[in-house]
């Protein structure tokens, strides 16, 4: 049950932040602190929680999920949005990068429920983790529906659905065997460390910002602090 409800907060953050978009411009630094923290937070949760939890003969599920996650980016165009406004033309496609969005929305919940059924601790670093990675996806899902001409009861369709997928992928877990959670959980990691480190940082720093390093350091320390708080 409470893998459920966290993989909830998780939806429920994509939605919030969806919503900011049609009440509120934020400044694009604003958006950089918030992708640098988000991506020190995924990274901090891969080396301080998952990693540790995955056997060695499992490793080569990390780069599975490392390039399942690359290809599904490339072919879909997923992005983060650096900017508050993207500019590129491969912001206004709508509906594809979305549908990317929302099987990654369903491996995240998936990777919340294995992960605290190995370790319950682990599990909550992982769903923090990805509650702060929400923030700029629900974003991105706005900005690229609206860029598109596409209608606001449909965008909040959209993020309704996206957010759901979370739970749906946090139940669709316990369908797995327990002999194959490590190998699930080291696909999630080897998708975290992808997000994290070619997705999320390249898009805080395209321009420099000692601030925005200072961002994703903190969520790597705060990741870790929690690790040992809880412990």
């Amino acid at each position: 049950m409470i893998p459920i409800i966290l993989a909830l907060l998780a939806g429920l953050s994509d939605l919030l932040s969806g919503l900011v978009p049609f009440y509120y411009k934020l400044e694009e630094s604003y958006t950089r602190y918030i992708i640098a923290f988000a991506a020190g937070t995924m990274l901090g949760a891969v080396f301080f929680e998952m990693l540790p939890e995955v056997l060695p003969a499992d490793s080569i599920y990390i780069a599975a999920g490392f390039f399942f996650f690359y290809l599904l980016e490339r072919l879909t165009m997923i992005h983060s949005c650096g900017e508050y406004e993207c500019t590129s033309e491969v912001h206004r496609i709508g509906w594809l990068p979305v549908l990317g969005m929302a099987s990654d929305n369903i491996i995240d919940g998936v990777g919340i429920a294995i992960a605290y059924a190995i370790n319950p601790i682990t599990g909550i670093v992982v769903a923090l983790s990805v509650i702060v990675h929400e923030i700029p996806q629900g974003l991105t899902t706005t900005i690229l529906l609206k860029r598109s001409g596409v209608g606001k009861i449909a965008i909040l369709s959209t993020l309704v659905v996206e957010s759901i997928l979370y739970p749906i992928g946090a139940s669709l877990a316990f369908l797995i065997p327990n002999a194959l959670n490590t190998a699930v959980l080291a696909i999630v990691t080897g998708d975290f460390l992808y997000i994290a480190a070619s997705d999320l940082l390249p898009d805080a720093h395209k321009k420099f910002n000692i601030k925005v390093i200072l961002a994703v350091l903190l969520g790597a320390v705060l990741v870790l602090a929690l690790e040992f708080f809880v412990k």
